[in-house]
C-alpha cells in the first residue's frame, strides 16, 4: 500500500515542464519542495514514484533496474503532452535515471543531484546476487542532514533492500557506459558534506559526459546532507536550477 505523505505530484504551470526524479529509497516527497518553488516560476512540474518505492522494502526488491527507467519514461510521456520541453531532474539514484535517460528522450536539458558516479566500496558488493535472499536488508549508515527539521517531513525506507542494491549497480555500470554519448546541457550539484556519495563522484560525471565544456557546469554547496532539496542550503539550489533553465530554455514560461 502507498505510503499516504509520499505520493506523486503535479503541478501545472508554463510551458516548460520539469520531471522530478526522487532517489533511492526514497519518495516523491524529498522533490516536492522543489517542484513547488519551480512551479511558482511558471515551469510545470511533475513529481514521480519509481517502481517499489513508498510502499515496502520487500516490493523494492521485486525491483529490476529496468523499472525504474520505465517510471522516468512514463513521466516523460504525461508530461510531453502539456508542456513544450522537458527537464530531466533527479536526487541521487534519480540522478543517475536522470542521466540514463538523457540518451533516450527527447530532453532540453538534465540536472543532477547528489549523484553516485559508482556505489562506496564493500567487500560484499559483488556478492549481491546470491546473498540477497539470506540478508534482503542492510543497514543504512548515520544521517548527514544538516536541518533536523526536516527529518520529521522526509520519507525513505529505514534500511536498504539488498537485492534492489545489486540492481542500483547494474543501472549505474549501463549509465558509465552511455556517458560519453550523452550531450544535452547538464546541471550537476553536490554538497561537500555529503556523506552518502561524496561528491569526487560529482567530477567522474562532469568528466566522463559528452556534454559540451559550455553546456555543463558543476557547483557545489558547504552546508547541506545528501538531500539537498530539502535540507539548509535548499533555496541556493532551487535558485541555480531556475537560472539553469532560464540559460538553456528557448520556450517562454
Amino acid at each position: 500500500m502507498l505510503v499516504p505523505s509520499a505520493t506523486p505530484f503535479y503541478y501545472p504551470a508554463g510551458n516548460v515542464g520539469c520531471l522530478l526524479i526522487h532517489g533511492f529509497t526514497g519518495s516523491p516527497k524529498e522533490m516536492q519542495p522543489l517542484g513547488e518553488y519551480l512551479s511558482s516560476q511558471g515551469y510545470t512540474s511533475l513529481g514521480i514514484r519509481l517502481f517499489g518505492h513508498a510502499t515496502s522494502p520487500e516490493d523494492m526488491n521485486r525491483a529490476r533496474w529496468e523499472d525504474w527507467t520505465a517510471s522516468v519514461e512514463d513521466g516523460w510521456h504525461i508530461l510531453q503532452d502539456a508542456v513544450n520541453e522537458i527537464y530531466l531532474i533527479g536526487l541521487s539514484m534519480g540522478g543517475v535515471l536522470a542521466l540514463y535517460q538523457s540518451s533516450n528522450l527527447r530532453v532540453a536539458g538534465t540536472v543532477a543531484l547528489s549523484t553516485p558516479y559508482r556505489i562506496n566500496p564493500n567487500p560484499l558488493l559483488p556478492f549481491l546476487k546470491y546473498i540477497w535472499r539470506l540478508y534482503p536488508s542492510a543497514p543504512k549508515g548515520e544521517s548527514d542532514w544538516q536541518d533536523p527539521t526536516q527529518t520529521e517531513e522526509h520519507f525513505s525506507y529505514e534500511k536498504y533492500p539488498t537485492r534492489a542494491v545489486y540492481e542500483l549497480q547494474k543501472l549505474l555500470r549501463e549509465t558509465q557506459s552511455i556517458l560519453p554519448d550523452i550531450h544535452t546541457p547538464l546541471l550537476l550539484m553536490h554538497s561537500k558534506s555529503d556523506a552518502t556519495v561524496t561528491p569526487d563522484n560529482m567530477v567522474k560525471i562532469y568528466e566522463e559526459i559528452g556534454t559540451p565544456e559550455a553546456e555543463k557546469d558543476m557547483v557545489y554547496v558547504e552546508k547541506s546532507g545528501h538531500v539537498l532539496t530539502r535540507d539548509l542550503e535548499k533555496e541556493f539550489v532551487f535558485q541555480h536550477i531556475r537560472q539553469f533553465i532560464e540559460k538553456v530554455s528557448t520556450t517562454s514560461t
